[in-house]
């Protein structure tokens, strides 16, 4: 905290207490956030750890501070030191973990460390891309295509090539079979993303334009891929 050169503007900052609000607030936040000059703040008030905000806050340009006021009360400050547009953040935030708190507040602070561990833990041996081929084969063994798809999308934005997804289209034949394959595999939101994929760099699209039409076909606004 003593490390902050703008602890003494925390008061000033707007303060939005998200504790008790239900459905997608997060693109609401957002733009809130992208609005803000360099020199304003903001102050969130949550039942966990912001987790989820932090990558996004950065990519705007914003430094934080986070303090734990009680078991499910957690207060974090975000400060723009600088106008940035934050469009290279990764593909789906974990929009999930705002359904916890609903249930139970403590539940929401739990799901909120568990997903720390297991995606932003710097204890993980395997690499970020081979945990997310990992979990898209776990999803569609579980018959899980929203979830698969989502998986699909951040690996070939974050540089998983096509080559790769070949291999690992070919396991998930080998392991569920030709049968499944045909008739849940084939006709998926999953294996139409995979498509897209496959198809645009048959026509010499660039990875940028790749990536472009995977986040403007299968992101947040598909409903079969959306949480």
């Amino acid at each position: 905290m003593n490390n902050i050169s703008w602890k003494d503007k925390m008061t000033e900052f707007q303060t939005i207490d998200v504790r008790h609000l239900h459905g997608n607030f997060f693109e609401g936040l957002k733009k809130k956030a992208e609005s803000l000059a360099v020199g304003q703040g903001l102050h969130i008030v949550q039942g966990f750890e912001p987790y989820p905000l932090y990558a996004v806050m950065e990519g705007l340009g914003y430094e934080r501070f986070t303090e734990k006021a009680g078991e499910t009360e957690f207060h974090a400050y975000f400060y723009r030191t600088e106008n940035k547009s934050g469009e290279d953040d990764a593909p789906f935030k974990p929009l999930a973990l705002l359904n916890y708190p609903i249930i139970d507040e403590e539940l929401g602070r739990i799901a909120a460390d568990f997903w720390k561990t297991t995606w932003q833990s710097d204890k993980r041996t395997l690499s970020y891309e081979t945990r997310l081929l990992l979990s898209l084969a776990n999803a569609v063994g579980a018959g899980r295509m929203r979830q698969a798809t989502r998986e699909l999308v951040k690996a070939y934005i974050h540089g998983v090539s096509s080559k790769e997804l070949d291999d690992v289209f070919e396991l998930l034949v080998w392991n569920q079979g030709i049968g499944f394959f045909s008739s849940e595999i084939g006709p998926s939101v999953l294996f139409s993303a995979y498509k897209l994929i496959k198809n645009g760099e048959k026509q010499s699209k660039s990875r940028d334009e790749i990536c472009l039409a995977l986040r403007e076909r299968f992101g947040e606004k598909n409903e079969e891929v959306r949480v």
